[in-house]
């Protein structure tokens, strides 16, 4: 999926014309990387602001329209106040085509109400992770990678080498790594525990009466 923004070069500097900016209506932000020097630029609010509302924006590769050119780039860092609903200073980072880069891609996990630990023993899946750190070239980077838990069974978690990944993409991990993905987590209570209530009195009670004929056996000798 291509996701194409607008930007112009930023001329002035400083935090008074950043603050400039954000009353008109821009977002200051620069763009570095490659065999290029770092850039300022801005962007209109709005426009970014709605960019940022969808999750791809986050793990693809964007293409940026900046002074006549297309420039290929990643997000890097987004900053925004603390409290109202504005976006201060955005980051992204110049990639080449022809160049592996690395990149946070967002876990979509599926099946996860019809998995047997979830139907069969009314467990509960555990997200232990929801995104992973890929390997690629720019036009193999996925916008998110599917995590299927249909035969996660209660008790067992699924790993990283369980995934399925698409064609050219590789997850970096430490060597000898293979963390836990998701994991069936069994809830307490239900009617395995009620069956365990019940039983219980039963049990109990014969030991009880031996005491009290132990005692009148007593009673007789003396």
């Amino acid at each position: 999926m291509q996701i194409e923004f607008n930007a112009k070069q930023r001329e002035a500097q400083g935090t008074g014309a950043s603050r400039r900016l954000r009353n008109a209506g821009r977002v200051p932000g620069i763009i570095y990387g490659g065999s290029v020097a770092p850039q300022s630029i801005e962007i209109d609010h709005n426009e970014i602001f709605q960019h940022l509302r969808k999750e791809a924006f986050y793990s693809s590769v964007l293409t940026m329209n900046l002074a006549g050119k297309k420039e290929l780039c990643l997000l890097r860092d987004v900053q925004r106040h603390p409290f109202r609903q504005l976006i201060l200073h955005v980051d992204f980072q110049r990639i080449d085509a022809s160049h592996a880069i690395h990149q946070k891609v967002p876990l979509h996990f599926i099946n996860a109400d019809v998995c047997p630990g979830v139907k069969l023993s009314g467990g509960m899946v555990s997200h232990v992770m929801t995104d992973i750190d890929v390997k690629c070239l720019p036009n193999d980077l996925p916008s998110f990678i599917e995590v299927d838990l249909k035969d996660l069974a209660s008790g067992h978690s699924l790993h990283v080498s369980h995934l399925t990944l698409p064609a050219g993409v590789e997850v970096v991990l430490h060597k000898g790594e293979d963390p836990v993905v998701a994991t069936v987590v069994v809830r307490g209570g239900g009617a395995a525990s009620e069956e365990v209530v019940e039983a219980a009195p039963a049990e109990v009670a014969p030991p009880a009466e031996k005491k009290v004929e132990k005692k009148s056996e007593k009673t007789d000798k003396r």
